[in-house]
C-alpha cells in the first residue's frame, strides 16, 4: 500500500494547481499496469470546466473558446497523446504524422505536410473547433490558420516536470476535459514521486543521451529532467550551455565518461561503437534503451514510462520496492473512473504491452539540430531478459535521428 505521506503529497499538489509529471509505462519486468483491489483510489476534487474559457497563448493572443469543442486537430504529437489520455480522443480530427502509433490514429486526417511541417490546407480541411499546435509550428502556420478563421491556441515549450502537468490541466481546460486531465496529472504526480522517494539515497549513475549528428541532450529540456526524476545526472547539462550540444566531439564524450547511456529503439550498435565504446558504458555495455515517440513527446503518459522505465534501469535494485500507481487507480470526486478515463487506461496498457514487442514504425529523417525543447520524453525501457539485472544487463538504444522526427 501506498504510505499516507504519498496520498497528501499527490492530493496537495493536484488542489494547488500545480503540474506535476510522470512515470510508468511497462515495468523492467515486462509487466503493464493492473490494479490491486486492495489498493485504495486515489480521488481528487472535481475541477471547474465551465465555458466560454479565455487564455493567453505564447504568441500574446488571448484565445477564447466559447464552448466545448466537438472537434479538435492537433499539431505537435504531444497534444495528441494528451488528447488520448485524458478521455478526449473522440474529439481528435486531425493529427500529425508523428502521433500515428496512438491507438486507432491512423483514422483521422493527417495535417503533415510532406518532408516536414503541417499542410495549413489539410488543417482547415478538417473544420475543427480548436486547433492545438505545439510551440514548434512555425509562426508562419499559425497565422495563417488564424486568418483561416480557425481558432489556434499555441503552447510554451514544455522543459519539466511541472511543464507538462500544466499543460494537461490547460488542455483539458480548452477542450471539456478537465476531470481527465486532473487524473492524468494525479497518476503522473504519484509516480515521479515515488521514483524521487525510491533513488532518494541511491546514487546517480553519469549519464548521456545522445542524439543523431553527434548532438547530445543538454540541461534544460524535457530529457534532461526525465533523466533527473529517474535518478540520473545528465553530463551534458553542466558540461555546455547549449541545450542541444551540436557535432561534440569524440574526444569530449571520452573525457565526459559516462557510466550509462539513454539511448532509443533501433541503434543498438551505438554504445559498441567509438567513442562511446571508449566510455565506462561502452565497456560496461551499459545503457537503458527507451521508445522515441515518448523520448520526444512531453505528454502525461510519456512522462510516467519514462521516469519508471529509466529509474528501473538506472537503479534496479531500488525499483525493485517502488510501488507504482497505476492509471485506474486514479479518479475524480467521488466516482470512480469515467467510462472516458477506463477507455484511455485501456488504450495504455494495450499499447504498452504492444510496444514491448513492436517498435513504431515511424522513422524520421534528420541530421538537423532540435532547435525548440517542446516535447520530448521517454518510455519503455527493456533488456534481455526479466526485469534489471545490474548496470550492465541493461543495454540496447535507440535513434538518434527518429527523436527529432517525432518532436513536437
Amino acid at each position: 500500500m501506498r504510505t499516507y505521506a504519498t496520498l497528501m503529497l499527490v492530493l496537495c499538489t493536484l488542489l494547488a494547481g500545480a503540474a506535476p509529471a510522470a512515470a510508468v509505462g511497462a515495468p523492467g519486468a515486462g509487466a503493464v499496469d493492473t490494479v490491486d483491489a486492495a489498493d485504495a483510489t486515489l480521488q481528487q476534487e472535481t475541477p471547474d470546466c465551465s465555458f466560454p474559457f479565455t487564455s493567453t497563448d505564447v504568441t500574446g493572443t488571448e484565445v477564447t473558446v466559447e464552448e466545448a469543442p466537438e472537434t479538435v486537430t492537433t499539431l505537435g504529437a504531444s497534444a495528441a497523446q494528451t488528447m488520448w489520455e485524458i478521455g478526449g480522443k473522440e474529439q481528435v480530427v486531425g493529427l500529425s504524422s508523428n502521433a500515428h502509433y496512438l491507438a486507432n490514429a491512423e483514422s483521422r486526417t493527417n495535417v503533415s505536410a510532406a518532408g516536414f511541417g503541417y499542410s495549413t490546407e489539410a488543417v482547415v480541411g478538417t473544420e475543427a473547433d480548436l486547433v492545438l499546435a505545439a510551440n514548434i509550428v512555425p509562426d508562419s502556420t499559425v497565422t495563417a490558420l488564424r486568418d483561416a478563421g480557425m481558432t489556434v491556441y499555441q503552447f510554451r515549450a514544455a522543459t519539466s516536470v511541472s511543464d507538462v502537468a500544466n499543460k494537461t490541466e490547460l488542455i483539458g481546460r480548452l477542450t471539456g476535459n478537465c476531470e481527465g486531465a486532473a487524473e492524468a496529472n494525479a497518476w503522473m504526480n504519484a509516480n515521479v514521486e515515488t521514483a524521487t522517494t525510491v533513488t532518494a539515497d541511491a546514487e546517480a549513475p553519469d549519464v548521456l543521451v545522445p542524439l543523431s549528428g553527434g548532438s547530445l541532450v543538454g540541461g534544460g529540456t524535457f530529457i534532461d529532467a526525465m533523466v533527473t526524476a529517474a535518478g540520473g545526472t545528465n553530463l551534458a547539462a553542466d558540461a555546455f550551455e547549449s541545450a542541444y550540444p551540436y557535432q561534440v566531439s569524440d574526444e569530449r564524450i571520452i573525457e565526459l565518461d559516462p557510466e550509462m547511456l539513454v539511448l532509443q529503439e533501433g541503434q543498438e550498435d551505438l554504445i559498441a561503437s567509438e567513442p562511446y565504446s571508449l566510455t565506462t558504458a561502452g565497456a560496461n555495455n551499459a545503457s537503458v534503451v527507451v521508445d522515441g515517440n515518448y523520448l520526444s513527446q512531453p505528454a502525461p503518459r510519456s512522462v510516467v514510462y519514462s521516469t519508471r522505465n529509466l529509474t528501473e534501469g538506472f537503479h534496479p535494485d531500488a525499483a525493485a520496492d517502488a510501488e507504482w500507481t497505476a492509471r485506474s487507480e486514479v479518479s475524480v470526486g467521488a466516482e470512480a473512473t469515467t467510462t472516458a478515463t477506463a477507455e484511455a487506461t485501456a488504450e495504455a496498457t494495450a499499447e504498452a504491452t504492444a510496444t514491448q514487442t513492436a517498435t513504431p514504425t515511424e522513422t524520421a529523417a534528420s541530421t538537423a539540430t532540435p532547435t525548440e525543447a517542446d516535447d520530448q520524453s521517454a518510455e519503455e525501457t527493456t533488456a534481455s531478459g526479466p526485469g534489471f539485472g545490474g548496470v550492465a544487463a541493461v543495454a540496447a538504444l535507440g535513434a538518434g535521428a527518429a527523436l527529432l522526427a517525432r518532436r513536437d
